[in-house]
């Protein structure tokens, strides 16, 4: 049976992991793992095809992250559906939160499509220590490849509509040729291309194996095609919201199964921190990724799952 203790726990593990490069499937596996008793039967048992508890705990955190994702990005989320529905009445697309907005579709696709189809059969093969650490230690690598190769990389399409755009703007507002500060994120973010949509939509897929962190690779793909820490980070967000939620939603019935009628009070519990701790995390990240880079996290990552590999798959 889930305790308050463990709910609390594992609510907070979630709000966090899931917006933090790091892996919150990877986590939600090793953790318990690691912590072995009671804490690993949790996860045996939602390993079952039936319904569980503990399977109806995770659906509701995943709707509390998605919430406190779409409280927190209230005001875009609010720009980019007016967007989207102007650009089905007038069949045209003239504004950046609109251009935006289809950007977010396209991006949405491919996880959406391969979720539906593989996600059940993926953690059934995959969602096991042995897996999960290893998955763990090559996102950590992914991570640091992904930002050696960005600064290696010549300024892409993206980089050049950028700085045109804040340019444009510059002029406008009577600042000269200085730019900063005069841009809004959704201008950088719509010099986008569909290709750079799709491209960060199918690094989203590999957070299907648990262990690679969809954020993570989310904003490795963003990185690649001139996109800065900062806007890579919100337009990961932003991409998460649709998904988490929509993983949620489709499980929702679970919550109301008999199996879930004993642990209601753990539930409510769970998802109040697991909102919080999403809710904290997406302001920390924000500010961290307007100077800092992937790199602490892809450290942790190479730690963590190597210490992982040597429990669960060396000895």
């Amino acid at each position: 049976m889930l305790t308050y203790f463990q709910a609390v726990v594992i609510g907070a593990l979630q709000g966090v992991t899931e917006l933090f490069p790091i892996s919150s499937l990877g986590h939600s596996v090793l953790l318990p793992a690691w912590l072995g008793g009671s804490w690993k039967e949790l996860v045996t048992e939602s390993d079952s095809s039936s319904g569980t508890p503990y399977l109806a705990f995770i659906v509701a955190l995943h709707v509390a992250t998605a919430i406190a994702l779409l409280g927190h990005y209230w005001k875009d989320w609010r720009d980019i559906i007016i967007g989207f529905f102007q650009t089905v009445v007038t069949r045209r697309v003239e504004t950046d939160t609109q251009r935006l907005a289809w950007l977010i579709i396209i991006a949405t696709v491919p996880v959406g499509l391969i979720g539906l189809l593989l996600e059940h059969t993926l953690r059934s093969m995959f969602a096991k220590p042995s897996f999960s650490a290893v998955f763990l230690f090559l996102n950590g690598f992914v991570l640091l490849i992904g930002e050696g190769l960005r600064r290696r990389n010549a300024p892409t399409l993206a980089d050049y509509g950028r700085k045109f755009a804040e340019q444009e703007r510059a002029r406008e507002l009577g600042y000269g040729e200085d730019p900063y500060g005069t841009v809004a994120t959704e201008e950088r973010l719509a010099t986008l291309s569909v290709k750079d949509a799709l491209g960060i939509g199918l690094a989203q897929c590999g957070a299907l194996l648990s262990g690679f962190s969809r954020s993570g690779l989310t904003m490795i793909g963003g990185l690649l095609r001139g996109l800065d820490h900062e806007d890579t980070a919100k337009f990961a967000f932003l991409l998460a919201t649709p998904v988490i939620f929509a993983a949620g939603v489709l499980k929702l019935p679970e919550l109301f199964k008999p199996e879930a009628s004993g642990i209601h009070g753990q539930i409510l519990v769970g998802s109040v921190v697991a909102g919080v701790a999403a809710w904290l995390s997406v302001r920390f990240l924000e500010r961290f990724f307007k100077t800092r880079t992937l790199v602490p996290f892809a450290v942790y990552c190479l730690a963590a799952g190597f210490f992982s590999i040597l429990r669960f798959v060396v000895f």
